[in-house]
């Protein structure tokens, strides 16, 4: 019987174009899975069958598992301590095996022995043949619509199949079986039955992709899409750099009479791209995103990572785009905060903020308004500053003597140390079970503590937005710290 298995074995293994080795895994697995029957509560079997002789072996086993995590599944584990006693020396994660009697093939229940093998085939040929098409390097990839699948659609290339999630397509766009079909391959999960590859059509990934297919100086490396934001069958910023001053970045996308960018625009649906020249200095780089509006001044915070965008009347409804889409767009192509205002907003915005700044140094520099307005107009918008600027800069200003500057050096040194005592004791006051809060940082409690957030009840009842006020976090950020700080509100409700 055991040479009989082998030649059965060998002749899969030919028929199928499936590995010998393959073909023995799944013969143990289906001699495991008849053991396993004569046994009741969940066992652990395995098979070994000897590669040479066909002769096989059948062992019982147990997990270790630790001392303090208890037995999940008695039949199947052991404790440490129980388990050094059998086995001396023996750790956590090894197994403990005890050999029984074999069940002989000819009680194996020929169905159930077949399904097995040929199951664990088709795996073993779906793997090859995902590999095979995965060496290609191919990103994007190009087939039909065999399927529905809950909504998902199943595309067809070759034997292969993807897996084109109902979110990952472009809104509007109607699919059907048969169509042709194009998207970019994201990951390979092999968890999914069927169709492993993972599919994105609305993914800003693709678009790249397909302008490198259309744009052949990217290949070459004369061009670069540093960075892409997409509205997935509306609208999308891609950002170029030239590597070569010889060849225009912008004209070179578009081609000769749009035939480029048309090209990637009838792929996706019509979705209608602006092509912005990449550049290092962000506030350029900003201006050119934001096209075709025109950008009267612009405010950097690089501490909050924003920018405070100036435009005429005219333009303002230009830069913010239907729905906030073009502004939208342009902070996730350039990864700025962009906050979009007119003149009148941005004068009263700087006033808000003088007045803020005047206060701040007329109570802890002990200063009058006029001190505090020569620090203003020279620049200075924090005690930081006045602390440690280079000494000579503030010896530069006209109006202030040595006397005057290490005084009001020494003051704000001192206020910053009072207001750090009081920081630190704030924080002291936020409950522990907001300290443990997966997700807050020693940075962020501090933020919420001089905000007066002392619980995790008072975190749960702010808004998005007054988060993204105290903290300075994006509203994505803000939003998943309350949901997880109100989890506890519906625990008792599941």
């Amino acid at each position: 019987m055991n040479r009989e298995l082998l030649m059965l074995v060998e002749a899969i293994s030919r028929e199928k174009n499936v590995e010998r080795d393959v073909v023995l895994g799944a013969v143990e697995l289906a001699l495991a899975q008849a053991t396993k029957k004569l046994y009741e509560g969940d066992v652990d079997i395995r098979v070994a069958v000897d590669r040479d002789s066909g002769h096989y072996e059948t062992f019982r086993r147990w997990l270790v598992v630790p001392d303090d995590a208890g037995l999940q599944n008695p039949e199947a584990e052991e404790l440490l301590m129980d388990a050094q006693e059998r086995v001396p020396g023996i750790a956590v994660g090894e197994y403990i095996e005890e050999a029984i009697e074999s069940v002989p093939i000819g009680r194996i229940g020929a169905m159930a022995a077949k399904q097995v093998i040929l199951q664990k085939i088709r795996d073993a040929e779906r793997e090859m043949l995902l590999n095979d098409f995965m060496s290609r390097g191919e990103k994007i990839f190009t087939g039909t619509v065999k399927r529905m699948d809950k909504g998902d659609l199943i595309v067809e290339s070759g034997r292969v199949e993807g897996r084109l999630r109902r979110s990952e397509m472009i809104p509007k766009e109607n699919l059907r079986s048969g169509d042709r079909v194009r998207a970019m391959i994201m990951e390979v999960d092999l968890t999914l039955r069927g169709a492993p590859i993972v599919l994105s059509r609305s993914a800003p990934e693709f678009m790249v992709e397909l302008f490198r297919h259309e744009v052949p100086e990217i290949e070459q490396g004369l061009l670069e899409i540093k960075s892409c934001a997409r509205d997935p069958g509306s609208r999308a910023k891609i950002a170029v750099l030239s590597h070569d001053r010889r060849v225009d970045p912008i004209g070179t996308c578009v081609g000769v009479r749009g035939t480029r960018v048309n090209a990637v625009t009838n792929e996706l649906a019509g979705e209608r791209v602006d092509i912005v020249l990449w550049s290092e200095d962000p506030a350029q780089f900003v201006i050119g995103a934001l096209a075709p509006a025109n950008v009267q001044s612009i405010v950097v915070d690089e501490e909050k990572h924003a920018m405070d965008v100036v435009v005429d009347e005219e333009n303002l409804a230009i830069a913010i785009g239907r729905g906030g889409q073009n502004v939208r767009l342009a902070s996730d192509l350039t990864g700025w905060k962009i906050n979009i205002m007119d003149a009148a907003e941005s004068a009263q915005k700087q006033a808000n903020e003088t007045d803020t700044a005047r206060r701040l140094f007329m109570e802890k520099l002990d200063v009058d308004q006029e001190m505090a307005d020569i620090l203003i107009a020279e620049g200075f918008e924090s005690l930081e500053e006045v602390a440690y600027v280079p000494l000579q800069e503030m010896l530069d200003i006209e109006s202030f003597d040595e006397d005057t500057v290490n005084e009001l050096r020494a003051r704000a040194k001192d206020a910053m140390l009072t207001m750090e005592i009081a920081r630190e004791e704030s924080v002291e006051s936020v409950s522990q079970e907001l300290r443990d809060l997966e997700g807050l940082t020693p940075e962020l409690i501090a933020k919420l503590a001089e905000g007066g957030i002392h619980t995790r009840d008072d975190l749960a009842d702010l808004a998005i937005d007054e988060l993204t006020d105290l903290t300075g976090q994006s509203e994505e950020e803000a939003k998943a710290l309350i949901l997880k700080a109100r989890e506890h509100w519906f625990a008792g409700q599941e």
